[in-house]
């Protein structure tokens, strides 16, 4: 029993916390997420309360203090696309966030089962489109609440089984965490987390999450997420990719994908409202085919771009090709 909600088994366990199946008092079924950040606490067999190193003490308190305060600020929200946090409690000395229990599977599962059936769409654009109109109108929320995401990817997109789209697992805790620890890299998703978000001084705002939404819409089209932010810093092929992909979706929404995930923060839609209202703008798709000279060059800048990484490789050499 953890206040008042008797366990049934874990769920999921993550490099910030572990997620329960439990009851209430009536017998409903919720979702218990506790704090336990596996590179600060640890916990013995059978005992409730972390284990804390002393020096690790105070980074652990700050997190729980965010993710305390990231519950808080949840379960001010209602929105159907934004998970629902009914209640936040403090013991054992640590944390727990209770959230309604979704059934269903996440974006994540549904990608990895239409990349296998190897089609040229990975999922049909009215497809695409709807699914983010709906995550982008719980998104909207969240930032009116002056909260960010700072984690959004296709597994953090839950589908529920009555076909809603729902967004999970905030960061704010892991974000604050790789700020005044020393371990940044490990906690973002490659291919999903903004190039700001590699930088200790950057600031971050809703263009942050943005980025992490045309990354999602470029993972549903492609069936493989983007190379991460770093690696486009150093050679970017996006443009590329996506070009592959003329005729298959729609101008449109390959040039909204290019948008959101402009490694300049202030080349993207600055609000969630710009990018809902490009999204939206279904009458004015085009599906330019390439040329073969086009279709040519893009297999020649492919197979350039290929033998200058493979000579970097085998020569040590890193950096921007000439």
């Amino acid at each position: 029993m953890i206040g008042g909600y008797r366990v049934i088994r874990k769920v999921a366990a993550g490099g910030f916390g572990v997620v329960y199946l439990a009851v209430d008092a009536e017998g409903q079924q919720v979702a218990v997420k506790e704090y336990l950040p596996s590179s600060l606490a640890t916990r013995a067999p059978g005992s409730l309360a972390p284990q804390i190193q002393p020096e690790k003490l105070s980074l652990y308190r700050l997190g729980l203090k965010s993710f305390f305060e990231e519950g808080r600020s949840l379960a001010q929200i209602s929105h159907p696309s934004v998970v629902s946090v009914m209640n936040f409690f403090r013991e054992n000395e640590t944390v727990y966030m209770v959230m309604n229990y979704l059934e269903g599977a996440s974006l994540q599962d549904f990608i990895l089962t239409a990349r296998d059936l190897k089609q040229a769409k990975v999922f049909r654009e009215s497809t695409i489109r709807s699914l983010f109109d709906e995550i982008l109108r719980g998104l909207r929320i969240v930032h009116q609440h002056r909260m960010l995401h700072l984690d959004i990817k296709p597994a953090n997109i839950f589908i529920t089984d009555d076909n809603k789209s729902v967004l999970i697992d905030f960061g704010a805790a892991r974000e604050v965490l790789s700020k005044e620890g020393n371990f940044i890299r490990p906690m973002y998703t490659p291919g999903f987390a903004a190039p700001e978000m590699y930088r200790r001084d950057a600031s971050m705002g809703p263009w942050t999450d943005i980025y992490a939404i045309g990354a999602c819409i470029y993972a549903c089209m492609q069936g493989y997420p983007p190379n991460e932010a770093p690696q486009r810093l150093e050679n970017d092929r996006i443009t590329v990719a996506l070009a592959r992909l003329r005729g298959v979706y729609s101008d449109n929404l390959i040039e909204v994908v290019e948008w959101c995930m402009s490694l300049d923060p202030l080349s993207r839609p600055q609000s969630v409202f710009a990018l809902q209202k490009e999204l939206s703008r279904e009458g004015e798709r085009r599906y330019t085919k390439l040329s073969v000279t086009e279709k040519v060059r893009l297999q020649f800048d492919t197979m350039v771009s290929d033998t200058k990484k493979n000579v970097q490789k085998a020569t040590g050499v890193a950096g921007k090709p000439k």
